[in-house]
C-alpha cells in the first residue's frame, strides 16, 4: 500500500464510515501531489475541448438531458502520470475494502468531470440493487480554495430516507467522498464557477456469456 499517497489511519476511517452510515466524508484526504496535477490536465482538456458532455444511462439507452446533468467528462486511461498515481491510490483504497469488507471489488473506473458556472446533477442513485455492478462509488475533489459562496456542492441523503440530507460536501481540492453506489442518493447543486472532480466506482464483476456488464 502507498502510504505516502493515502495513510492507512485514513483508510481505516473510510471504511468504518462506509459500515456505519454507508458514506464516508474525508476532507484533506487526497494529497495536493495527487490532485494538483489532476487539476492542471482537466483545465488543459478543457483548453482544448477534448471534454464531451456527460450522458444519462449507458449504452444504446444512453441520451444527454442538460435538464438533469450538465458536466463534460474523460475517462481516465492512464495516459498521463498523474492519472497513473490516482488510480493506483485507489488501486490500494480497493484492496483495502475487498480485505476489510469481503466485497469483491473487481475494477475501477472513472472519468474527469466539469461543470461550467450554472451546471448541476439532479438527485440520483448511482446504481439499482440487483442491476448494475457498481459497488462503491468515489469523488475526489481538485479546485483549491473553493469559495464559501461558490456553489457546487454535492448533498448526500440518508440511506434510508431519500429526503432527509446528511451531508453537503464542498467541492474543494484533496475532499474526498465514498459511497454505496445503490443506496445513498446524492446530487450536485447549481455551481457559480468551473467546478473540477474526479468521479469513480469501483465494480464487481457482472459478466454474462463472455461479456463484461452486459445491458439489463
Amino acid at each position: 500500500m502507498n502510504a505516502s499517497l493515502l495513510p492507512e489511519a485514513r483508510l481505516a476511517e473510510l471504511v468504518d464510515a462506509l459500515v456505519e452510515q454507508g458514506w464516508y466524508l474525508g476532507e484533506g484526504f487526497l494529497p495536493e501531489s495527487l490532485h494538483a496535477p489532476l487539476l492542471a490536465e482537466l483545465e488543459e482538456m478543457a483548453e482544448r475541448r477534448a471534454l464531451e458532455a456527460a450522458g444519462i444511462g449507458r449504452g444504446t439507452e444512453r441520451h444527454l438531458r442538460r435538464d438533469i446533468r450538465g458536466d463534460a467528462i474523460r475517462w481516465l486511461d492512464r495516459e498521463s502520470l498523474a492519472q497513473r498515481r490516482y488510480l493506483e491510490a485507489m488501486g490500494d483504497l480497493q484492496q483495502t475494502l475487498n480485505q476489510a469488507l469481503f466485497l469483491g471489488l473487481f475494477e475501477y473506473e472513472a472519468h474527469f468531470a466539469q461543470y461550467p458556472a450554472g451546471a448541476f446533477y439532479r438527485r440520483h442513485l448511482d446504481s439499482f440493487r440487483g442491476r448494475a455492478n457498481r459497488v462503491i462509488s468515489t469523488v475526489g475533489y481538485l479546485n483549491p480554495d473553493w469559495p464559501e459562496d461558490g456553489g457546487g456542492e454535492m448533498v448526500i441523503f440518508a440511506p434510508d430516507d431519500a429526503d432527509r440530507e446528511v451531508a453537503r460536501v464542498r467541492p474543494e481540492a484533496g475532499t474526498f467522498v465514498c459511497f454505496l453506489s445503490d443506496r445513498v442518493p446524492h446530487e450536485v447543486l447549481p455551481t457559480r464557477r468551473p467546478r473540477a472532480s474526479i468521479a469513480g466506482w469501483f465494480r464487481r464483476n457482472a459478466s454474462l456469456g463472455g461479456l463484461v456488464d452486459p445491458a439489463h
